[in-house]
C-alpha cells in the first residue's frame, strides 16, 4: 500500500509517518509540504492521503477536491487545525474518509486511520452532528415529485441540491446498491476496492438522510436520483 502524507509542519509528517508505519508496517509513505507537491505526488495513485488543510500552495478546499480528483480511488482522511465550520462541512461533500483535529490523541488519530481504511469515516462528534443535520436539511429542501404527476414523457426534475453532493462514481454505487448488489459485487462491477465502495455507500446513505442501504434506494427512488 502507498500513502502520502501532507502537511507543512516537519513534527506532524514524522508523527504521522511513524502511526502509518504501526498500522501498515510494508506501506510505501511519500510525503509533501505543500499543496504543489502533494499533488505531484498524488499522480503516484496513493491508496491512502493524509492531508492538512493550511498548506502553502492552495486554498484548503481547492486543494483537497483537487487530489480527489488527481486518485479518485484513494482514502482521503484530512487532520488539521481548521475549526471553521462551513469549512469543514464543503470539504466533507468531496467524500473524504474523515477529519481529525491535530489536538486529537495519538490513539484517535490511529483509529480514524484504522477506520478510514476499513470503509469507515471518522468525524468528531460536533462536526458529525453538523453534517446530519445539513444531509437531512439537504433532503427536507428537495419536493417529491410523484409519478403520476408528470405529464407522459417527461423526466422527472433531478434534486440539485442531493446532485451537488453526489460525484458520478457515487451515482454509480447508488444505482448498483438500488439494485440489491453487495459490496464485493459493487467493487467487481467498478473494479474498485470493497473498502472504497463501503466509504462511498456511507457518504451515499448520509447525503441521502438513510439509515441504511434499503431506505437510501427508497429515497433515491422517490427523489428521481434513479
Amino acid at each position: 500500500m502507498r500513502c502520502l502524507i501532507c502537511d507543512d509542519h516537519a513534527m506532524v509528517r514524522e508523527a504521522l509517518s511513524m502511526t502509518v508505519a504501526s498500522i501498515l508496517p510494508q506501506a510505501e509513505v511519500a510525503v509533501a509540504a505543500d499543496f504543489t507537491s502533494a499533488f505531484k505526488v498524488a499522480e503516484s495513485r496513493p491508496d491512502l492521503i493524509l492531508c492538512d488543510l493550511g498548506m502553502p500552495g492552495c486554498d484548503g478546499q481547492g486543494g483537497v477536491a483537487r487530489l480527489k480528483e488527481i486518485a479518485p480511488e484513494a482514502i482521503l482522511v484530512v487532520i488539521t487545525g481548521q475549526e471553521d465550520d462551513a469549512v469543514l462541512l464543503s470539504i466533507l461533500r468531496l467524500s473524504v474518509a474523515g477529519f481529525v483535529p491535530k489536538s486529537a490523541e495519538p490513539k484517535v488519530i490511529d483509529a480514524a486511520i484504522r477506520l478510514a481504511l476499513a470503509g469507515g469515516q471518522y468525524l468528531p462528534p460536533r462536526l458529525y452532528d453538523l453534517s446530519v443535520g445539513a444531509s437531512r436539511a439537504a433532503v427536507e429542501e428537495v419536493p417529491v415529485q410523484p409519478a403520476q404527476a408528470e405529464p407522459a414523457g417527461a423526466t422527472v426534475q433531478q434534486p440539485t441540491a442531493l446532485l451537488g453532493r453526489l460525484s458520478d462514481r457515487h451515482m454509480d454505487v447508488l444505482r448498483l446498491l438500488a439494485l440489491g448488489q453487495s459490496n464485493k459485487e459493487i467493487a467487481r462491477a467498478l473494479s474498485i476496492s470493497p473498502a472504497t465502495v463501503k466509504s462511498h455507500v456511507a457518504h451515499v446513505i448520509g447525503c441521502l438522510g438513510a439509515v441504511n442501504r434499503t431506505e437510501a434506494a427508497m429515497r433515491a427512488r422517490e427523489l428521481g436520483l434513479i
